[in-house]
């Protein structure tokens, strides 16, 4: 699986990771070294580190408590305080160690690291949505896709979470649809 990075959050990222949630669930991060790939290729790790079976599980699991928190901060619910204890555990966390070397700034840490990162990325988001202004969080409006993102358009009407994988799709539908549509009025 090739990842996407289009939500404007690393936490909404995460989430990415499981597509297609309602209809045909396919999973990024079905082994270790697929959670290690994702944290470099996310820019929160330097160089993939080593993982196993239980790394992933945290990570899966502070996916899924995020997953639920993000919808239910949408809905205006009260979070769960499971979830809210999963969030907070893993943002407490150490985060990567970030070093200046001569290939650059440097992030260097394990899978816990780089899952502190992002749960710390799902505090801030979390703590902005509940606040006064918050942030516009969206969920794609193709209708398979249920990945989450950052509306930052300047007029907030972004409806896709990305035009590659889903914007060029619900056009090119409604653009053969009015051909249709043109060729069965002639």
């Amino acid at each position: 699986m090739q990842f996407v990075f289009v939500s404007g959050n690393a936490a909404l990222d995460l989430l990415g990771t499981l597509k297609w949630r309602r209809s045909a669930p396919e999973e990024g991060l079905a082994a270790p070294g697929d959670a290690a790939r994702w944290a470099v290729e996310a820019g929160l790790l330097s160089d993939p580190p080593a993982s196993d079976a239980d790394d992933l599980d945290r990570l899966l699991v502070l996916r899924e408590a995020t997953y639920r928190l993000v919808h239910g901060a949408l809905a205006g619910d009260d979070p769960a305080a499971a979830d809210l204890r999963t969030l907070n555990q893993a943002a407490a966390g150490p985060p990567a160690a970030l070093t200046l070397t001569a290939r650059g700034a440097q992030r260097a840490g394990d899978l816990d690291a780089a899952a502190a990162e992002v749960a710390r990325a799902a505090v801030t988001l979390l703590g902005e949505m509940y606040g006064e202004s918050p942030p516009r969080v969206r969920e794609c409006e193709r209708a398979a896709c249920t990945r989450l993102f950052v509306d930052r358009s300047r007029g907030g009407t972004r409806s896709w979470c990305g035009m590659s994988e889903c914007g060029n799709r619900v056009k090119a539908r409604e653009y053969r649809a009015r051909k249709a549509a043109r060729q069965d009025g002639a």
